[in-house]
């Protein structure tokens, strides 16, 4: 895979000499690979990443994956509100409705499987904007592939979810999905819209049972039902 250079000035040095330990992945919503490029470049727009994947298969490196991009903004992960010290920022030229081709997505395998590689991220250090910034960001929205990342070890599906009867709690649903990595200070409703962006797009209504087992088996509660 060829990775050409196009050097963005928008970045810093990583906080507290941290190293990433997460991999977030986003849609440009741009018209195209080169206006997302130009944006991400642009020191007014005070933005960037450290790759840019057109659809069309070309990759783009515009910051050094040992400095902190500029792509994750206000957010949380697993504690931490500096997403962008600890993350790869991956762009994805796509407009938040279409699929993402299928050279795209080989090209961000192959990107990803080097990522991983390199730093020691584990499939649970993939994640999507949308889980780092629920009700804020929608990136890389339903149409993107989670299921075929996990199918390589490149990111996790749930794929045998633990049977549940009976009533949900919106509390305990809470406290399983901030376990599993969600901010704690966001309402349970908005980590239930991220939660089923990822995982349940076609889902709709209240907490169901279903996405009770989901952020249980994200937590580890039933660490087999999670396959990375």
């Amino acid at each position: 895979m060829e990775i050409l250079r196009h050097p963005s000035p928008n970045f810093t040095a990583r906080r507290g000499g941290a190293r990433p330990d997460l991999i977030v992945l986003h849609y440009t919503a741009m018209p195209s690979a080169e206006a997302a490029r130009d944006r991400l470049c642009d020191p007014a727009a005070e933005v960037s990443a450290h790759y840019l994947i057109a659809r069309d298969g070309r990759c783009l490196q515009l910051v050094d994956e040992e400095m902190r991009a500029w792509h994750a903004g206000a957010g949380y992960w697993q504690g931490s509100r500096d997403v962008n010290s600890r993350s790869i920022g991956i762009e994805l030229d796509n407009d938040g409705v279409s699929p993402f081709s299928e050279v795209q997505m080989s090209v961000l395998e192959t990107l990803l499987a080097g990522l991983m590689e390199r730093w020691g991220i584990a499939a649970e250090g993939v994640i999507a904007h949308s889980d780092s910034a629920p009700g804020r960001k929608t990136d890389p929205g339903p149409r993107f592939d989670w299921r075929r990342l996990a199918q390589q070890g490149l990111a996790t599906w749930p794929d045998r979810l633990p049977q549940r009867d009976g009533a949900v709690d919106p509390a305990a649903f809470a406290v399983a999905a901030h376990s599993a990595g969600y901010d704690p200070e966001l309402a349970p409703e908005t980590i239930l819209a991220a939660l089923r962006l990822r995982f349940r797009p076609w889902a709709w209504g209240p907490l169901d049972a279903e996405d009770m087992a989901l952020a249980e088996a994200l937590a580890g509660i039933d660490r087999g039902a999670v396959r990375a």
